[in-house]
């Protein structure tokens, strides 16, 4: 099964955005090297979305995003010039970093709060009524495709992260401010994990 490991290479540039019946191609200038080895029908993350390059040139490569995407995740926000966050798919015996995502945004978040301290950055995120059950603190996300560990977790859901400076440099987080949207996914085992216990709950409680 393909997957990312959330540790992001670089940050991308938007190229342009050619707009069709229910289908965007996005042209993304990719990190300088990144397009080595690149072939057609690869996989890339995207700001933690997985999409398929249709067509490639040098570090340039090319994908075609359907409105569904768009809709479901930060993609539709994009414009040219845009930076985007950006991984190559993990291949057998990559070094795991960071944490398995599979590249499937399961929901936006909103920033709430930014405040450096010292040279680190925390960043609070409100995530959407759905995930907030998956949210626990010292857990992992993925966040705009970046494998992070969550930190204090508030009543409404909202959690903060903590950004060193390596990683406010490779990644878009750099930029967040407050109103920021953000894709999101759960670890995987956190949501088996949480969804399993559920379960159980309630037919003991049934």
């Amino acid at each position: 099964m393909l997957m990312f490991t959330g540790i992001v290479q670089g940050k991308g540039t938007v190229h342009s955005m050619n707009w069709g019946d229910g289908i965007v191609r996005l042209i993304v200038d990719l990190p300088s090297g990144r397009g080595a080895g690149l072939e057609t029908g690869a996989s890339v993350a995207l700001a933690g979305v997985c999409l398929t390059v249709v067509a490639f040139d040098g570090d340039q490569a090319e994908f075609d995003v359907i409105d569904e995407t768009l809709r479901r995740t930060t993609l539709g926000d994009l414009a040219p010039g845009s930076a985007i966050n950006v991984e190559r798919a993990a291949r057998f015996g990559d070094e795991i970093g960071g944490h398995l995502i599979s590249g499937h945004v399961w929901g936006i978040g909103t920033v709430t709060e930014v405040e450096d301290v010292g040279d680190n950055r925390r960043v609070r995120i409100k995530p959407p009524t759905s995930l907030k059950q998956y949210i626990l603190e010292k857990g992992y996300i993925s966040l705009n495709g970046a494998s992070l560990t969550i930190g204090r977790v508030q009543e409404d859901g909202s959690f903060d992260i903590h950004l060193i400076p390596e990683t406010l440099r490779l990644t878009t987080f750099d930029g967040a401010h407050p109103g920021s949207r953000i894709n999101i996914e759960v670890d995987a085992q956190t949501q088996a994990i949480v969804d399993t216990v559920t379960r159980l709950l309630s037919e003991r409680n049934n």
